[in-house]
């Protein structure tokens, strides 16, 4: 967002528009494309002077009088007088860019929480109307603390804290899906249902959860095994996307262990490959199949008997339409077990759906053959 102050002139000094502070973004631009483009390369404070080209400008058709704004005609250069006020960051956040955060006041250094983190805020939330639903941590309140990843508080407003520096200060405009959905919640104002909110929110102090660097060995097999057992628990309770992140955090913790003993080795062995086949179920569930697959492929180089490695992997295969590596996973599996009900009903389904193609592509190339050798009706004439 930047907030401007400027003044536009046709070349022969006529006035056709003014403002003393108007705030933009630089992606929906104002006025006219030169504010945004020249915005871009300016500092707080700086003031410029603009010789803005039509094209820049409003181009071929002009602009007509409207309330204050004087005409612009066709192909018409203009000067503007720009000076930019201030600047604040906005980050959309998400894979969808959907939730919005626009920095008030910069935050310390470059730390911010990660996942798992302990972190003290104030916040605000309001409804669109600017009704406050919510106000924790101000009037001699205690900063409200919560821990990131746990659902202590509206997605959203997770994510966006995950995004925030210790001592910055933020606006977060949160779409229904990553506030409170399609349901109606009752706080100190009622929020209605598929409500856009906008919190306002100070990150007081952060704790980071712990990363695999700050542990010796043996706590970092029980970091792996207690964020494996949360993963179970949130895929049980149909949280995917979630579990999958515990899964990977699980991982990562025994990711190097060459400094390991033996018995460590074993046991880390061992959670490498019970996290990577979770997470790949749950790459299954979220439909990243070429994820699950990567998934089951590391869990092979570790133990290349894996029955259920070699099932989810094809299962992964045949969503990719790779049916020939299916079959090759699915039947090894059955080498393996061959009285395992579910990679035999698999196998079933598989070769169903190759007889189906195989049976596809003989009539496509049947009726093309059929096509190449019917003479033409010139050839049958003669």
């Amino acid at each position: 967002f930047g907030i401007v102050k400027y003044e536009a002139r046709l070349e022969d000094g006529t006035v056709v528009s003014k403002s003393e502070g108007v705030e933009f973004t630089v992606k929906d631009g104002h006025l006219c494309p030169a504010l945004a483009k020249a915005v871009k390369t300016m500092k707080k404070g700086e003031k410029v002077l603009l010789t803005v080209k039509p094209q820049y400008g409003f181009g071929e058709m002009g602009r007509p009088a409207a309330g204050e704004g004087g005409a612009v005609p066709p192909n018409a250069g203009l000067v503007i007088d720009l000076e930019l006020v201030s600047w604040k960051t906005v980050t959309e956040i998400g894979d969808d860019k959907k939730i919005l955060k626009k920095v008030l006041k910069e935050g310390e250094g470059y730390e911010r929480p990660n996942e798992g983190a302990v972190v003290t805020v104030k916040i605000t939330g309001k409804l669109q109307d600017g009704t406050v639903f919510l106000k924790k941590g101000h009037d001699e309140q205690e900063p409200f603390e919560f821990k990131t990843d746990e659902e202590a508080v509206i997605e959203g407003l997770d994510r966006a804290v995950l995004n925030m520096k210790k001592g910055e200060v933020a606006l977060v405009t949160i779409p229904p899906e990553y506030a409170y959905g399609s349901t109606e919640s009752k706080q100190d104002a009622v929020v209605p249902p598929n409500s856009t909110v906008i919190y306002e929110v100070e990150l007081v102090s952060f704790v980071k959860d712990k990363e695999s660097w700050d542990l010796n060995n043996s706590e970092k097999i029980e970091a792996a095994g207690t964020k494996k057992e949360e993963g179970n628990a949130l895929f049980k309770s149909g949280k995917y996307a979630r579990a999958s992140k515990r899964y990977e955090k699980a991982a990562k913790f025994i990711d190097y262990d060459t400094s390991f003993s033996e018995d460590e080795k074993k046991q880390s062995k061992q959670l490498k490959i019970t996290c990577n086949l979770n997470n790949a179920a749950c790459k299954l569930k979220l439909k990243d199949y070429k994820q699950a697959e990567k998934l089951c492929t590391k869990v092979l180089e570790l133990d290349s008997q894996n029955v259920k490695a070699l099932y989810r992997r094809a299962q992964a295969y045949t969503q990719l339409a790779d049916l020939e590596l299916a079959e090759v996973d699915i039947k090894k599996a059955l080498e393996i077990d061959p009285e395992n009900r579910d990679v035999k009903l698999t196998y079933k389904t598989l070769k169903e759906k190759i007889k189906e193609i195989n049976k596809k592509d003989a009539k496509f190339y049947s009726n093309m053959f059929s096509k190449m050798t019917k003479p033409s009706a010139e050839e049958s004439k003669a």
